[in-house]
């Protein structure tokens, strides 16, 4: 009889193996594996009181807090399906994704409660409100108390197949309304068994959540840590101060974040001069950042630098960027730049570069194509939207948009967003090139570039710097610089310095609220108002 591959059997596996080991530390409160599993059979009593049944969604406000940890295994144990919630949208952008989704439930954190209120009234599926850490003035169920009502015994679990939906994940649209991506528990299951391979996930480890739970699980975590029997540190609000004094004071081996992130910690240790005395791992996904911020990371941080790649529409990551035995005899500024791509192909993906025609590209490092992959993790498709995910898998592809080169050891890396590449008198430029000539400059704290219409060339790149504290520095100095670094038609052709760049709650930044912003100021209308 063959057994699905459903994700509960992770956290059944710590209880088993781990039951007595800290799982959980949250503010001032510890759970060891069994308490979890105790805590995640109470949701799920409380939830089938509601009415929650097989294939009902139940949406998540959260930050990254144990009552949003065991929501997944709580949910999945009804055949549920989980809606994580970005912390960072407004509440018309709520009403949109509960409306849509149709949730029945929403768990919402009370430091986030106020982003409901002004639509809670026009909520057309949500039947109850449940409010986590909930102060006297709201006027909402409260969790603990509601939470305790239940008994933490066995729950009987609904038959689940591994290919039913657990989780639906909206991506931020730049313009109209998100998408739902349909992830289900095959998809989770593998992608779980492969990254914790990839990653050297065990037991020892102390996993500090700095990425939100709800940006795609936190690239998983929830799951394959779990699995694994690791402990998970929750940290409600990750500033470098607060992501610091957890890494001393837990001992974490181990933290995932967007290269913004890190950026802050690499600006607060030049300050403070931490010491970490464990060895600890920092993997990075998004826009790849230049190989002298991973030898900053390496030499100052002295933290190993793992870079990997994906999407949400892959649940998500496909490549890594470890360097492979067989190439240990390169050089370090060599394993350095390799360090820096998106890497090669993980367990069960087949990741390739391809042309317009749909042939792969030659392995150059020089030829662009866009980034194909079929996987176990490929999603389902888009919630009530067959035409967008018509668009995007195609004869069994998800077609990424990003852009990228393959090199002579089959190394991917991502040149740029499809929507991000800057077309100067013919020739593609690749803002990511153009940035990291920028971070080389010292005064440069942060920069993106995009692209800018222009008389002669039809577009030419335009920098947003932010300015490291404590220094100076001119446009005309920037300029004179990428010049000197660049060839001249990639070189900026215009510098506007602002005091934060826009991002998501990942810590990604938004080039197309920058273009667009610009492109309206000055009256024209770009390729890319989308």
């Amino acid at each position: 009889m063959n057994v699905p591959l459903v994700l509960n059997e992770f956290l059944d596996r710590a209880a088993n193996l781990y039951g007595d080991k800290q799982a959980v530390f949250c503010d001032d409160r510890v759970f060891t594996y069994k308490e979890l599993l105790g805590r995640v059979n109470q949701l799920s009593h409380g939830l089938r009181s509601l009415g929650v049944k097989k294939e009902d969604r139940v949406a998540y406000l959260a930050p990254n807090t144990v009552e949003m940890l065991e929501g997944f295994y709580g949910v999945f144990q009804l055949g549920a399906v989980m809606v994580p919630l970005n912390i960072r949208l407004k509440p018309e952008d709520y009403l949109f994704i509960l409306n849509h989704s149709e949730s029945k439930v929403l768990l919402v954190d009370e430091d986030l409660y106020h982003l409901i209120q002004p639509i809670k009234q026009r909520l057309a599926t949500v039947e109850h409100i449940i409010v986590h850490y909930k102060s006297a003035e709201t006027n909402e169920t409260d969790y603990n108390s509601w939470l305790g009502s239940f008994p933490n015994t066995t729950f009987d679990r609904e038959e689940l197949d591994e290919n039913d939906v657990c989780s639906l994940l909206y991506t931020s649209g730049t313009t109209g309304n998100p998408k739902g991506v349909m992830l289900t528990h095959r998809n989770n299951y593998f992608h779980a068994l492969s990254t914790m391979h990839h990653l050297r996930v065990r037991d020892e480890d102390v996993y500090l959540h700095v990425l939100p739970m709800f940006h795609v699980n936190g690239w998983g975590s929830p799951f394959y840590y779990t699995a694994n029997g690791s402990t998970h540190i929750c940290l409600k609000k990750a500033t470098p101060e607060s992501i610091f004094k957890a890494i001393q004071d837990h001992k974490v081996t181990v933290l995932h974040m967007a290269p913004t992130v890190l950026n802050s910690l690499l600006q607060y240790n030049e300050k403070h001069q931490l010491k970490i005395e464990q060895p600890v791992r920092v993997v990075i996904a998004g826009s790849a950042p230049p190989p002298a911020f991973v030898t900053r990371v390496e030499k100052e941080l002295g933290w190993e630098f793992i870079q990997v790649y994906g999407m949400t529409e892959s649940t998500p990551l496909s490549l890594v960027s470890t360097i492979r035995s067989q190439h240990s005899h390169l050089t370090s500024d060599e394993k350095t730049r390799i360090k820096a791509m998106a890497g090669y192909p993980m367990m069960g993906c087949d990741v390739r570069v391809v042309n317009e025609h749909g042939d792969e590209v030659a392995r150059n490092g020089k030829e662009i194509g866009e980034v194909v992959t079929r996987s176990h993790g490929v999603m389902l498709g888009y919630w009530k939207n067959n035409e967008a995910t018509m668009e995007t898998i195609r004869n069994g592809w998800l077609h990424t948009g990003d852009m990228g080169t393959i090199d002579e050891y089959g190394y991917i890396e991502i040149v740029d967003r499809k929507k991000d590449i800057i077309i100067s008198g013919g020739e593609n430029i690749s803002s990511i090139e153009v940035e990291g000539v920028l971070y080389e400059h010292p005064a440069v704290l942060e920069a993106a570039v995009v692209a800018v219409p222009h008389e002669k060339w039809g577009e030419t790149p335009h920098a947003f710097v932010v300015v490291r504290e404590g220094q100076l520095v001119t446009d005309a100095e920037l300029i004179a610089f990428s010049r000197e670094k660049l060839a001249h038609f990639k070189a900026v052709t215009g510098i506007t310095f602002v005091e934060e760049l826009p991002k998501t709650a990942s810590g990604k930044i938004q080039k197309v609220h920058l273009r667009n912003e610009y492109w309206e100021k000055h009256g024209k209308k770009g390729r890319f108002v989308n």
